[in-house]
């Protein structure tokens, strides 16, 4: 949203009035600034040392863990600096040393990435006959075993050193179309000027347009809504230039690298099979019929004759008034996570309890929120801008699931091990926000509470589950047609879009011409095969949540080693040792389950 901060903080504490109980306590990592420098100036040094190790790796095994050994030390070392720094500098926007102390760090980032980039070519030189003899000779070798796998797979698609050399080179033009969209999309577009529903004129913005489609007035939504597709339709064949040669770089790279498609390609990164992003969309393609019960609840309580995209986020129900102190949040999350046992929760509230959680906005302080990742060695840190709504009770729930994901994991396994890939990184924070829906429906005090509640879930499953599924279709599709030789136009795209769109939501949906140009909107498109993850990652979650509640010890102990075993084995197979198989349509059904039985309890209340 594009907003004046310094408007939008007018009246807000300065951080030295905040409680020192409500703020994160990052001398935890730092006793002083001093120590974060002397951190600086020995990694700095160590840019050189990596020079040492470059060729040796076919000596012998113990100089392979002598290398590994002083990354690691590097690693640890840069993991706290980093995150010092980032934390520190979000504490109040405004200070220019932190924001500077970040700049060096991220600096700092590139140039050891660099030094240490020859691991990975090295190790894919070594023949399969000298890996086998080294781990034989050496067992203090074993815990880099999975490493040596996830690097060793990629072998059939790794190149000769001029060729690596040459796609290294070729990719840095590679952002070129989704850097300039961003320009445009963000700093370039002129959006016209709306008469809201009061009849002041304002210029639209994205988060005027995100709010606008919430707002009860429907005329005012419709013409929202109509103004801001204008400059994406105006420069609707620049924007599918760019669409097309961004899917024209990832086709060259795939080709390049000996991969069937660029969702091969892209999936293979984090060794997710295809037929986990098959199964998917053939899954939910299967089951539309909730999403279409939907729309029909939504039409009928907001008694409309026709029901158009505009009408699709607009709440039937009020928002619960109640305001929730950061107390009384904590106490409900809490309350809602008993499920998961007491080891969760004897980690939980220790990150209440020793200050692990930067709780209240402040003037200067970074908007929103966010969980830390694994700081090894340390724990990870949470940051809040508590505003006394519902809201935040689940985006505290939310930045829990994420921290104790990370301080198990970090707990757990070696470093090399300690992070984990962003296939499974929204399931934990997932499964806190599916069991602190469920203890606040039983526990609703009210019909009204309770269907504010369904509500709720229901968007969720609109947006995380058939959306981004929608995407991930749309994605597959425009990839595989460009990868047969087909140039997508303007009008293409948006036939592909508006046809897909009337798909999904079914044939009660009007599809306005503006929303068939949606693609030229959502940077997701960018990202190469990213949105397929959200809808899998909220399935996952979904079956997690629902076996803790029904199974009880032998769910709660499966969904703990998940958690603690961050990246030590493949995504999908600490998943399914966690007891959700996503090549299989069970978990994506029970989503379904869930919304159809939530929408049967809505429709009996109305």
């Amino acid at each position: 949203m594009f907003f004046n901060q310094n408007e939008a903080q007018t009246g807000l504490p300065i951080r030295d009035e905040i409680d020192e109980k409500y703020k994160w306590n990052l001398k935890e990592i730092y006793k002083n600034e001093d120590l974060w420098e002397d951190d600086f100036r020995w990694l700095k040094a160590s840019v050189s040392e990596y020079k040492k190790y470059e060729g040796l790796f076919t000596s012998s095994p113990e100089k392979l863990i002598e290398f590994f050994k002083f990354d690691e030390v590097v690693g640890i070392k840069f993991s706290m600096l980093i995150h010092y720094a980032f934390m520190v500098k979000d504490q109040d926007l405004a200070v220019s040393k932190y924001q500077s102390m970040y700049d060096r760090a991220m600096t700092l980032s590139s140039e050891l990435d660099s030094a240490g980039s020859f691991m990975r070519p090295e190790i894919l030189e070594l023949s399969d006959e000298v890996i086998a003899r080294y781990f034989a000779e050496n067992e203090n070798l074993g815990k880099y075993r999975h490493l040596f796998d996830n690097i060793l797979r990629s072998k059939n698609h790794s190149r000769s050193k001029e060729v690596e050399e040459l796609l290294a080179e070729v990719g840095r033009i590679d952002d070129t179309p989704y850097n300039t969209f961003s320009f445009f999309n963000n700093a370039d577009i002129e959006f016209p000027t709306v008469e809201d529903e009061k009849g002041t004129l304002s210029k639209l913005s994205h988060g005027r347009y995100s709010s606008a489609l919430f707002n009860q007035n429907r005329d005012y939504r419709e013409r929202v809504y109509k103004n801001f597709y204008k400059p994406y339709i105006q420069n609707k064949n620049m924007l599918a230039s760019l669409f097309n040669g961004n899917i024209k770089t990832k086709t060259f790279h795939a080709k390049a690298r000996k991969y069937n498609s660029t969702r091969e390609a892209a999936l293979d990164t984090n060794n997710i099979p295809i037929s986990v992003y098959d199964n998917l969309i053939s899954s939910i393609n299967k089951n539309l019929t909730p999403l279409h019960r939907w729309l029909n609840v939504k039409k009928k309580v907001l008694n409309l004759d026709e029901f158009h995209p505009y009408d699709s986020y607009v709440s039937l129900f009020p928002e619960i008034q109640k305001k929730y102190t950061y107390e009384e949040g904590r106490e409900i999350v809490i309350e809602s996570l008993k499920p998961l046992g007491d080891e969760y929760l004897s980690f939980l509230n220790k990150a209440f309890n020793e200050r692990w959680i930067d709780v209240h906005e402040t003037k200067g302080k970074r908007s929103g929120a966010y969980s830390s990742g694994t700081i090894y060695t340390k724990h990870p840190f949470v940051l809040l801008n508590w505003n006394d709504q519902l809201n935040d009770v689940f985006t505290l729930a939310h930045e829990m699931g994420h921290n104790m994901h990370s301080y198990l994991t970090g707990m757990t396994q070696p470093y090399i091990y300690s992070n984990y890939t962003i296939f499974v990184a929204e399931v934990a924070s997932t499964v806190n926000e599916a069991l602190l829906l469920d203890f606040l429906i039983r526990n609703a005090k009210s019909e009204d509470e309770k269907l504010f509640l369904f509500e709720k879930y229901l968007l969720n499953v609109q947006t995380t589950f058939y959306r981004q599924t929608r995407f991930a279709e749309y994605e597959q599709l425009t990839h595989s047609l460009v990868e047969k030789g087909e140039a997508l136009t303007a009008e293409s795209l948006t036939k592909y879009f508006s046809d897909m769109y009337q798909k999904y939501w079914g044939e009660k949906m009007v599809v306005d011409e503006e929303e068939g140009y949606s693609w030229a909107r959502v940077p997701h498109f960018y990202y190469n095969f990213y949105v397929y993850q959200y809808a899998t990652g909220f399935s996952a979650a979904e079956a997690l949540s629902m076996q803790i509640l029904n199974d009880g010890e032998t769910s709660i102990e499966k969904y703990l080693n998940f958690l603690k075993s961050g990246s030590s084995d493949y995504s999908i197979n600490l998943l399914r040792k966690a007891g959700v198989d996503m090549d299989k349509p069970e978990p994506v059904n029970a989503v379904i389950d869930k919304a159809n039985k939530i929408l049967d309890q809505l429709e009996s209340i109305l």
